[in-house]
C-alpha cells in the first residue's frame, strides 16, 4: 500500500540543496519524492515498509533538517518570518560596518596611515558573524560530501578576507576587504528580500487557510440544563451538531441551515463578489462570512472533509508539486556547483599560467564563485507555481497539479457536458402528454414513485413536479436502474418503466411512462441555461478555442441549448451514453485536437480523466472533482476562460524566470572568468537575480479575470 507523507524542510538555500534532499529520499526503496525549494517542503509517496522516521533520517543524512507536517493549517510562511527575523540584525550590523570599509577601500584620498588595519578590524565581524549562515551551511554540506550555493559564497568571501589579511600582516599585496564585506552584505540583503518575497508568494494560500473559524457555538444537551449553547474548538465538532452563527461570524463547518435566514459572503472561497442569500434547507460552506441574520446550521461535514479543508489541501499539494518544465533546471542544478568550482580553479590557474598578476587571477576566480550561485534557478519555477495557484484559489479556480500549466498552452477545444455544466441542472416538469383514456395524475404519480429511487436530476424534477401538484407518491419495490436509459419498479402492483424517449423533443428532455407493455404518457422536462454560459463561449472563441457540447440528450435538445449559448451546431455531440463520453473525447484527440473537458457528474469522471485537461464543476460530485485537474469552485463557466488564461500566464512567468536564470549564469560566468566583473558587482547581481525572479512571479498576484 502506498502512503503519502509531507515533510517540512529546514536548511535548504538553493536548487542544489533541494536536489540533494530529493536524491536522498528517492534512494530509499519504494519512495518517490519531490522537493519544492520555494515552500521548503517534500511531498513523499512511499510504501508502508518505509516509516516517517526513515524519511527524516534520509533528510538528516543529506545534511538538512525535517519534520512531518501534521495539521492542515501549518504553512512555511511562519518559518519565513523566523528566517527574516534572524537575518535582519546580521544585515543591519554588517551594512553599518561595511559602509566605512567600502569608502576607505575605494576612495584613495581618504586612506590614512594604517587604514588597512582599521578595515581589517571592521571586516572581520562581517565575514565571521554576518556571513555565519553561509559558512555554517557550507561546512554542514562539506561534512556530507556536498557543495551548494553556500559553498560558493563561503569560499569566495573567506578567500577574499584571508588574502587581504595576509597582505595587511605582511605589508605587501592588494587588499580585497571591501569584496568580502560588501558581497556579504549584498547576499544577506538578497536572502532577506527573498524570505519576504516567499511570504508574499504564499499569501493567497495563507488567507485561504485563515478563513476557518477557530471555535464555534454549538447547541449541546446537558443532564442539568437541557439544550444549552456551548462554545467548543473546531476540532471537537461532530457531524450532526447544531452550530449557532451570528452576524459577523464565519460558519465553522459545512452544513445545512435548519433555522433562520441570512446573506453569506463567500468571496474569499469562490471568487463570487455578491453575497449569497440562504434560508432553511440551503447548504452552506465552512469559512463563509455571515453578514446579516442569525442562523442555525446542522453540520454535515467536519474537519478534513469540509470543502475549505479540501480546497486548502488541493492548493497545498499543487504548490508542493513540480512541473515537468522544472526537470531540466533540477538536472542542471545537481551538477552546477561542482562545475563552477572547477571553472573557478581553472580561471585562477589560467590567469597565472598566462603570466598575469596573482591579484588579477584571484579577483577573477572569486568573481566566478560569487556570480554563479544558482539561487534564481531554484526559485524560477516553484515561486511562480506558488503565486499562480494561490491566485487561482482566490478566483475560485483550484489547480490540482502543476503539470496542468504546461498542458494549457496547446488546448484548442473545450468540451462541455450539458446538464449541470452549461445548464443549471435543475430540471422542471415542463409538460405532460398522456394517451387517450389515461389519467394525467396517475401517470405523473406512478412515474414519481419509481423515480423516487433515483438521484438523477430528471428523477428529482419528476418527484418535485408530483409534489407541487399535490399528488401522493406511493412506495416502489424491485427498483432497477439502467444508466443512460431509465428506471423501473413495481408501483400499485404493476411494473412501471420510465425511460428516455426515442423521439426528439424541441423544448427539452422527454421521458416515457409505461406499464403493461404500453406507453401511458410522455413527460417533458426543461433545464435552464446558466447565465454565464454564453459569455464564456464568446470568450473562448475570442481566444481561438472551439467550444463543443457533449450530452446524452437528443440532438434537437442539444442543438437548442447550443444555439442559446453560441456553440456551432456542427460542434454538438448528442445521444452519448455516460460510458461513451470518454470515447468521444478520445476521438477528438485522435483528430489531433488538444481537449479540455468540463463536467460535473459521476458519469463525467472518466472523460475528465481522459481529456488533456479535466475541469470539474465545484458544484458537482466528488468523483468528478477527484478526476479533474482543475476545480471551478462556484460552478461558474465564466471561470473557464479565466482558468485557461491564468494557467497560460503562470507558464509564461515560469519561462521568463528560467530564461533569466539560465541566461544570467551562462552570460555572467564567462565575463567573470575573463576578469570583466568586479566581485562586488557580481555579489550584487547574484542577489538581485533571485529577488528579480521572485518579484516577477509576484506579478501573478495582480492577475484579473
Amino acid at each position: 500500500m502506498i502512503t503519502t507523507t509531507d515533510l517540512e524542510l529546514r536548511g535548504m538555500t538553493c536548487a542544489s540543496c533541494a536536489a540533494r534532499v530529493e536524491r536522498g529520499l528517492n534512494a530509499l526503496d519504494g519512495v518517490h519524492a519531490t522537493v519544492n525549494l520555494a515552500v521548503e517542503r517534500a511531498h513523499v509517496e512511499h510504501a508502508d515498509t518505509v516509516s516517517a522516521d526513515d524519511l527524516l533520517r534520509a533528510v538528516e543524512s543529506a545534511g538538512y533538517q525535517a519534520a512531518v507536517l501534521g495539521a492542515a493549517h501549518e504553512h512555511p510562511a511562519e518559518h519565513a518570518d523566523v528566517l527574516a527575523g534572524q537575518l535582519r540584525p546580521r544585515l543591519i550590523g554588517s551594512a553599518l560596518l561595511a559602509a566605512p570599509v567600502g569608502a576607505l577601500s575605494m576612495v584613495p584620498a581618504w586612506q590614512f596611515s594604517g587604514w588597512g588595519w582599521v578595515v581589517f578590524a571592521l571586516t572581520a565581524p562581517i565575514v565571521v558573524w554576518g556571513g555565519y549562515p553561509f559558512h555554517r551551511a557550507a561546512l554542514r554540506n562539506a561534512a556530507h560530501g556536498a557543495a551548494t550555493m553556500d559553498t560558493l559564497v563561503s569560499l569566495g568571501t573567506v578567500a577574499a578576507f584571508l588574502w587581504s589579511a595576509v597582505a595587511v600582516i605582511t605589508g605587501a599585496g592588494h587588499l580585497y576587504f571591501e569584496v568580502a564585506a560588501v558581497v556579504t552584505v549584498f547576499l544577506l540583503a538578497g536572502r532577506y528580500a527573498e524570505s519576504h518575497a516567499k511570504r508574499s508568494a504564499g499569501a493567497a494560500l495563507r488567507e485561504l487557510l485563515e478563513l476557518g473559524a477557530k471555535d464555534a457555538a454549538v447547541m449541546r444537551r446537558s443532564p442539568d440544563a437541557g439544550l444549552t449553547e456551548t462554545r467548543v474548538p473546531i476540532a471537537e465538532l461532530r457531524v450532526g451538531d447544531v452550530v449557532v452563527v451570528r452576524p459577523g461570524e464565519r460558519i465553522a463547518t459545512d452544513g445545512v441551515v435548519i433555522d433562520g435566514a441570512t446573506a453569506l459572503d463567500t468571496s474569499a472561497m469562490t471568487g463570487e463578489s455578491l453575497p449569497v442569500d440562504v434560508a432553511e434547507g440551503d447548504p452552506v460552506l465552512g469559512g463563509s462570512l455571515n453578514t446579516t441574520g442569525l442562523v442555525l446550521v446542522r453540520a454535515t461535514k467536519v474537519g478534513a472533509d469540509t470543502q475549505l479543508a479540501r480546497m486548502a489541501k488541493l492548493v497545498t499539494d499543487a504548490q508542493a508539486g513540480k512541473a515537468s518544465i522544472q526537470r531540466l533546471a533540477d538536472r542542471v542544478s545537481a551538477v552546477f556547483v561542482p562545475v563552477v568550482l572547477v571553472i573557478a580553479a581553472l580561471t585562477l590557474a589560467g590567469w597565472l599560467v598566462a603570466g598575469q598578476a596573482s591579484a588579477a587571477a584571484f579577483t577573477a576566480a572569486v568573481a566566478v564563485l560569487i556570480i554563479a550561485c544558482p539561487c534564481a534557478l531554484g526559485l524560477a519555477t516553484p515561486t511562480a507555481i506558488l503565486v499562480g495557484t494561490g491566485r487561482g484559489a482566490q478566483l475560485g479556480i483550484l489547480i490540482k497539479n502543476p503539470q496542468v500549466l504546461e498542458a494549457v498552452k496547446d488546448i484548442d477545444t473545450v468540451v462541455f457536458d450539458k446538464t449541470g455544466t452549461v445548464t443549471t441542472g435543475v430540471m422542471t416538469v415542463g409538460g405532460l402528454a398522456v394517451d387517450r383514456g389515461e389519467n394525467p395524475d396517475v401517470v405523473l404519480a406512478r412515474a414519481a414513485a419509481v423515480e423516487s429511487g433515483s438521484e438523477h436530476p430528471i428523477a428529482a424534477a419528476i418527484v418535485a413536479g408530483a409534489k407541487a401538484a399535490g399528488l401522493p407518491i406511493g412506495r416502489v419495490s424491485e427498483f432497477a436502474s439502467r444508466p443512460g436509459h431509465g428506471v423501473s419498479g413495481v408501483v400499485d402492483g404493476v411494473r412501471v418503466e420510465v425511460t428516455r424517449s426515442a423521439a426528439a423533443h424541441e423544448t427539452g428532455t422527454a421521458v416515457e411512462v409505461c406499464w403493461d407493455d404500453r406507453t401511458r404518457g410522455t413527460i417533458t422536462l426543461t433545464d435552464t441555461v446558466r447565465s454565464s454560459s454564453a459569455a464564456a463561449m464568446d470568450e473562448l472563441k475570442a481566444m481561438g478555442i472551439t467550444p463543443m457540447l457533449l450530452t446524452g440528450d437528443g440532438a434537437a435538445v442539444a442543438r437548442k441549448v447550443a444555439g442559446e449559448v453560441g456553440i456551432d451546431p456542427a460542434d454538438v455531440i448528442a445521444n452519448v451514453l455516460p460510458t461513451d463520453k470518454a470515447d468521444a473525447v478520445k476521438k477528438l484527440q485522435a483528430q489531433g485536437r488538444r481537449v479540455a473537458m468540463i463536467g460535473d457528474g459521476v458519469n463525467d469522471s472518466v472523460a475528465l480523466a481522459t481529456a488533456d485537461i479535466g475541469m470539474a464543476m465545484g458544484t458537482g460530485t466528488d468523483a468528478a472533482i477527484e478526476a479533474g485537474d482543475l476545480t471551478l469552485v462556484r460552478g461558474d463557466l465564466a471561470t473557464v476562460p479565466t482558468a485557461l488564461r491564468l494557467s497560460a500566464r503562470t507558464l509564461r512567468i515560469i519561462r521568463q524566470n528560467l530564461v533569466w536564470a539560465f541566461g544570467y549564469n551562462v552570460a555572467a560566468i564567462p565575463l567573470a572568468a575573463a576578469g570583466l566583473l568586479n566581485p562586488m558587482i557580481a555579489g550584487a547581481a547574484m542577489a538581485a537575480s533571485s529577488v528579480l525572479v521572485v518579484t516577477n512571479s509576484l506579478r501573478l498576484r495582480r492577475f484579473a479575470r
